[in-house]
């Protein structure tokens, strides 16, 4: 399908000096200046590692600012994932198209070949920022957007991580774009959820959060199974024209049958009915569960399938194919990458029987 669309080349030049200090503290989240060539466009940026526990692997995945110009196609940064630990190298982008295909806001990616200071580093998935330029790119009304940063994004009082009630309701987030009142929006959607009425949940918490995109997000999140998906690997973005939040993917790669460290991660591993704290309030709730179990058997019909899913990973494997020669960390193991669709596919035909045999709890 894709075998014969190339990939856009990225020249990234890193000034030694720049390139040292940056190998020298891989966790230092202050940004230098490089160089970077797409298209024969030249382009001054500010780069920085980006991730978590991604930063120690061989294959850094990049955080990129422009700097001049200022913006560049309607985006003032993106991230270069390498996508390390995904032995297909296709996860990340097959969830977030599959989350867009089923009516989930969901960042755009592409697959780029990579070359810094003119040694190739292979095949990236360059993703793209959701801040306000990914708003105005897509015509959506402004809003404030914050990111889900650890395991306290859980939307409970409680932390995740300390084990005893947050210092503060923010916990977990990080504003990316907005003012101090979205701050006030944020912690108000943190409060009425954990103190909500179960008589009064159905009719009050729809003033808060747009629970019909948040459902179909849930049944995005299941049917990947991304365990980290509840609590962790999601924005939230509070839609000014609306007053209410809707949720965003982000980090998909540990999905499709494979986990954090591309180990097999066997069907059943997630139970239909997820978990944090939101979830568990809203399927609480029998008219919101019974639309849940309703999304999941028409996505499952229309696209979450061996048929409708097989084209799209192999024109995705096809695509890059050719370039993973030329990648230094994966070209020793094609055969593993070219074994991975087929994982994948049996991974959905598993998946699928399992929740099936499971719509019967949310009756």
């Amino acid at each position: 399908m894709n075998a014969d669309k190339k990939l856009p080349l990225y020249q990234l030049f890193i000034p030694p000096v720049n390139l040292m200090e940056l190998r020298k503290d891989i966790w230092c989240n202050d940004p230098l200046p490089a160089k970077l060539t797409i298209n024969k466009k030249k382009l001054d940026i500010d780069i920085v590692y980006r991730g978590s526990h991604i930063r120690e692997f061989r294959k850094k995945s990049y955080h990129v600012v422009f700097y001049k110009p200022h913006t560049f196609k309607g985006a003032k940064e993106i991230h270069l994932n390498a996508e390390y630990k995904d032995k297909s190298l296709l996860r990340n982008k097959l969830s977030l198209d599959f989350f867009a295909d089923i009516g989930t806001l969901a960042p755009k990616s592409q697959f780029v070949s990579l070359n810094l200071n003119g040694k190739d580093e292979g095949i990236y998935l360059e993703l793209e920022s959701v801040d306000e330029y990914y708003l105005k790119r897509r015509n959506l009304p402004e809003g404030s957007i914050f990111y889900a940063v650890d395991g306290d994004a859980n939307f409970s009082l409680m932390s995740d991580l300390d084990q005893g009630i947050k210092k503060s309701l923010e916990m977990g987030y990080e504003k990316k774009c907005g003012t101090v009142k979205d701050e006030w929006y944020l912690q108000q959607l943190l409060i009425q959820i954990n103190t909500i009425s179960k008589g009064d949940f159905e009719g009050e918490i729809v003033k808060y959060i747009d629970v019909e995109k948040y459902l179909r997000w849930l049944a995005g999140v299941i049917l990947t199974q991304n365990y980290d998906g509840f609590v962790h690997n999601y924005a939230l973005y509070r839609n000014g024209d609306t007053g209410l939040f809707e949720i965003i993917p982000w980090d998909y790669d540990a999905t499709w049958g494979r986990d954090v460290n591309g180990e097999v991660m066997e069907e059943d591993y997630v139970g239909i009915e997820g978990f944090n704290t939101l979830t568990a309030r809203i399927l609480d709730i029998r008219a919101f569960r019974l639309r849940y179990q309703s999304l999941l058997k028409e996505i499952m019909d229309l696209r979450f399938n061996v048929g409708h899913m097989k084209p799209i990973i192999i024109g995705l494997h096809d695509q890059i194919s050719p370039y993973v020669s030329k990648d230094p960390y994966i070209k020793d193991n094609k055969a593993i990458f070219d074994d991975e669709p087929d994982s994948i596919l049996k991974f959905i035909e598993e998946r699928a029987k399992y929740i099936k045999g499971q719509l019967y709890k949310l009756d």
